[in-house]
């Protein structure tokens, strides 16, 4: 054999070699696939779903389509997740909370948060804000001086939530910690009521969402001052952190991500990792997701599934500070 040959053999076997210890591409699922969310159709747990369910056709099954499985504070859909073969047919498109927060505030959670389900990515994320209403005085413009309202006026301090058990209320729980401060806890179903009695005057301030608050700005009616993330949000930007104005522990996000029942193989959820990444890129969905406020946030599934084990960690000692839980 001439060296010529000698050399063309090794390079064949090599790469023989080399392709045989490469993972193989998932595969096309035929049929229809599912994109379960645990609440009604038309909030932006929904809007995102329907989204991705355009975006993913073709990539893993041949069409997704979207069930709404409102309830039990979403463990209904999560549940039907977890029930459902780990064959690419059955996501999960929710907030983080059900799986950061809810294992600290259940007593009796039929899920293992961190082993019952196989994180892909996050689609979005979405900030809070602390907004007040025309129950407190209008030279209140911050959130040092809506401390100082909520000293002097301990009866009607409160703040209204979207939910009990869910980030916006230990968001509010962490503000109580910080400044010292009686606030009652309202809880509402859902950003709309909260900020219907925040503009009506019957609850003093909401922590909801940021991008729920958008439309409303302008009215003049409500002021928002505070906001939960790192920096500021592009919605509001002339609105600080709590960080800027003193109140560093106050700090949260929600990710709005797809999860998967456990056992799904690691390039199947890389896979759809990668197209929902895509997805959230293209202009009109990236201007829909922004219209209720999320901004596209994607990561590996490794890194999705580090991402929650840590907020698990952080928000664990906040619950139990605040002494909150629920049976089930």
């Amino acid at each position: 054999m001439t060296s010529l040959n000698r050399r063309r053999m090794l390079g064949l076997t090599a790469a023989a070699l080399t392709a045989s210890t490469l993972p193989a591409p998932a595969q096309l699922v035929r049929g229809n696939g599912r994109i379960l969310v645990g609440f009604p159709a038309g909030g932006p747990t929904d809007t995102l779903a329907r989204r991705l369910a355009e975006s993913l056709k073709g990539s893993v099954a041949d069409s997704f389509v979207v069930e709404n499985r409102p309830g039990a504070a979403a463990k209904i859909a999560i549940q039907a997740m977890i029930d459902s073969p780990p064959d690419g047919r059955t996501i999960l498109v929710s907030p983080d909370a059900m799986f950061t927060i809810y294992p600290s505030v259940y007593k009796k959670l039929t899920y293992n948060a961190a082993t019952d389900v196989t994180p892909v990515t996050p689609a979005t994320y979405a900030v809070f804000a602390l907004a007040v209403g025309p129950m407190v005085p209008a030279e209140v413009k911050d959130v040092a001086s809506f401390v100082a309202w909520a000293k002097a006026n301990p009866t009607r301090a409160a703040f209204g939530s979207p939910a009990a058990g869910s980030t916006p209320h230990f968001l509010g729980e962490l503000l109580i910690a910080a400044a010292g401060i009686q606030l009652r806890h309202v809880p509402y179903r859902g950003s709309t009521p909260a900020i219907q009695d925040l503009l009506g005057g019957h609850v003093a301030s909401t922590i909801t969402p940021i991008g729920d608050y958008v439309p409303h700005v302008g009215s003049g009616v409500l002021r928002v001052i505070g906001v939960s993330d790192r920096e500021r949000s592009a919605f509001l930007p002339n609105v600080p952190t709590f960080a800027e104005q003193g109140f560093a522990q106050v700090v949260g996000r929600d990710t709005f991500g797809c999860f998967m029942p456990k056992g799904t193989a690691p390039a199947l959820a890389a896979q759809i990792a990668a197209a929902v990444a895509e997805a959230v890129k293209v202009p009109a969905t990236r201007d829909t997701l922004r219209a209720v406020g999320q901004e596209p946030f994607t990561m590996s599934p490794p890194d999705y599934a580090a991402y929650l084990d840590q907020a698990r960690k952080t928000w664990e000692p906040i619950v139990k500070a605040s002494g909150f839980s629920l049976e089930e």
